[in-house]
């Protein structure tokens, strides 16, 4: 392998990283917030929900 070839391959695999571990990190936040028990969460997360038309109910 050349030292063009490593980089890109480098950068390929960091990118795909970042993608996978961005939407690990939205889904966990998703969910989190979408069963929340705490009362003042919940509430918080629906409102936001509410505003960005996310349906919950």
């Amino acid at each position: 392998m050349t030292t063009t070839t490593s980089t890109r391959v480098s950068e390929k695999t960091t990118a795909l990283v970042s993608v996978l571990g961005m939407l690990m990190l939205g889904a966990v936040i998703l969910f989190a917030a979408g069963h929340a028990q705490s009362a003042t969460l919940h509430d918080a997360a629906h409102d936001v929900r509410h505003a960005t038309g996310f349906p919950c109910h």
